[in-house]
């Protein structure tokens, strides 16, 4: 009991073992990871398989296939339902989805890992971890490394794809005829939007090797003939529009950097235009937030991108020309922050 009564919690009595269990998430994560990379999953979704089965499936060492799975079924990812044969479990079926694939190939890419090993100079420098690893900048290295390139442009999708109807679902698109995806990547949030409301035409713009993977994904919702592709970079123009998105876009970027992007935005705008910034948005206090927890990746991985409170981008639309006009949460993780034009 404390002094006052109160029973010492869990957190406080355990705080020993917790922390070891947080040092040890690195362990886990790879595991999971090289889950996901032989697909062990999506082999079990017919039903049980020996681990012998699994290992000549996936050209993989039977005994450390055991011993990878013994671990995950011991958190719950996979179990083992009588001695070498495992099953499918609720945690396991999420690595069946294509999403979540291409988030742990990502998280778990050598490329991302070395990146993390720089956070102590992130944290003492401030500066982005990634350009002391690779000697350049994020976006350079992905340019030159068309690899990489394709693993973090799928993951990016994955989170388009959970995220694009929760955004159709919250906003209403009404009184809107044009709108810009800024940095709208292959176009599948702009087109699920597009297919959700028939009446709007959208503009994907991009840099011109992002967009070239863009007429597939809107052929594919039936909307390419309603979506224009435009090829440059946000620092330099932006397409007019009624309504400009920009989702997962400003957190890559200092706040310096983010009000030029608004202030390009801002040039090419209509005095009634809109800007409608998508992003986590960071909890106050001591609030559990994964946004705090991406913030570090913004750390390590940009040269001044972070994420930020609803009222630091309202600094950011103030400094560019626009103002807050409202915020509001979606059924999932991102918030819409709107802005709109001033004079």
């Amino acid at each position: 009991m404390s002094e006052k009564g109160v029973p010492v919690s869990n957190q406080e009595s355990n705080a020993p073992a917790l922390i070891i269990e947080l040092l040890l998430g690195r362990w886990m994560s790879h595991a999971v990871g090289v889950a996901a990379k032989l697909g062990f999953a999506e082999l079990l979704a017919s039903g049980p398989r020996s681990v012998e089965d699994l290992a000549r499936t996936t050209n993989a060492h039977a005994p450390s296939v055991y011993r990878l799975l013994r671990l995950l079924a011991s958190r719950g990812i996979f179990r083992e339902e009588d001695p070498g044969i495992f099953v499918n479990t609720a945690m396991s079926n999420a690595l069946r989805d294509p999403s979540t694939i291409e988030r742990a190939l990502l998280l778990n890419h050598a490329t991302h890992v070395r990146a993390w090993s720089e956070l102590e100079h992130s944290v003492r420098t401030g500066e982005n971890g990634f350009e002391k690893a690779f000697g350049m900048g994020f976006w350079e290295y992905t340019a030159h490394n068309p690899e990489f390139a394709g693993v973090f442009s799928r993951a990016m999708s994955g989170y388009s794809r959970e995220d694009a109807p929760l955004i159709v679902e919250s906003y209403d698109f009404h009184g809107i005829e044009t709108v810009v995806d800024v940095g709208g990547g292959h176009g599948l949030l702009l087109a699920t939007i597009l297919a959700k409301n028939p009446h709007l035409q959208g503009v994907l713009f991009d840099l011109p090797h992002v967009v070239e993977g863009a007429p597939a994904v809107l052929e594919e919702k039936g909307v390419r003939d309603r979506c224009e592709i435009v090829g440059g970079s946000f620092f330099d123009r932006a397409p007019a529009g009624d309504l400009y998105l920009l989702k997962h876009i400003l957190h890559d970027w200092s706040d310096e950097r983010s009000i030029e992007i608004l202030r390009t935005i801002h040039a090419a705008s209509k005095p009634s235009s809109k800007v409608l910034i998508v992003e986590l948005v960071v909890a106050s206090g001591n609030e559990p937030s994964f946004a705090k927890l991406l913030d570090l990746e913004m750390l390590v991985q940009t040269a001044g991108g972070r994420e930020r409170t609803a009222a630091e981008y309202g600094r950011l639309y103030e400094a560019a020309g626009f103002e807050l006009e409202r915020v509001w949460p979606t059924p999932g993780p991102v918030v819409l922050i709107e802005g709109k034009r001033r004079s």
